[in-house]
């Protein structure tokens, strides 16, 4: 019903940036908040940023503070993270969420209802 298409990753030296993008679309559905995880070989996954839709409020967990910043295009239903000062432990898949009503906690992947297949980050030291 609802497919999230990642864009951006990729290979990128310490220090340097990258811009994550991810593009819903379907026939018919709603967002409440539209959110960015990552997985590391061996590790669960974990949360980086979120936004709610209706008024673009953001969270970030600790790891990407002031280094991430996350943002959406209401029109496009479009969401990107914007990473800089990245560091080698921020390789990992990163997958883009949608989550279509408030039920549950923002920062837990359960609660998020599609899921992309992903986009690989390599952050070399």
């Amino acid at each position: 019903q609802v497919q999230l298409v990642e864009s951006g990753g990729g290979l990128v030296q310490a220090g340097g940036s990258l811009r994550l993008s991810c593009t819903a679309s379907g026939r018919t559905f709603t967002i409440y908040d539209m959110g960015w995880f990552r997985q590391a070989p061996g590790k669960e996954r974990e949360f980086v940023a979120a936004i709610r839709w209706t008024d673009g409020i953001t969270y970030y967990a600790d790891s990407g503070k002031g280094r991430f910043t996350i943002s959406r295009d209401n029109a496009k239903n479009l969401v990107s993270l914007q990473m800089n000062s990245l560091k080698p432990e921020d390789t990992a898949v990163y997958y883009c969420a949608l989550r279509r009503s408030p039920v549950g906690i923002w920062y837990n992947a359960g609660t998020y209802d599609y899921w992309g297949q992903g986009t690989h980050v390599t952050v070399s030291s």
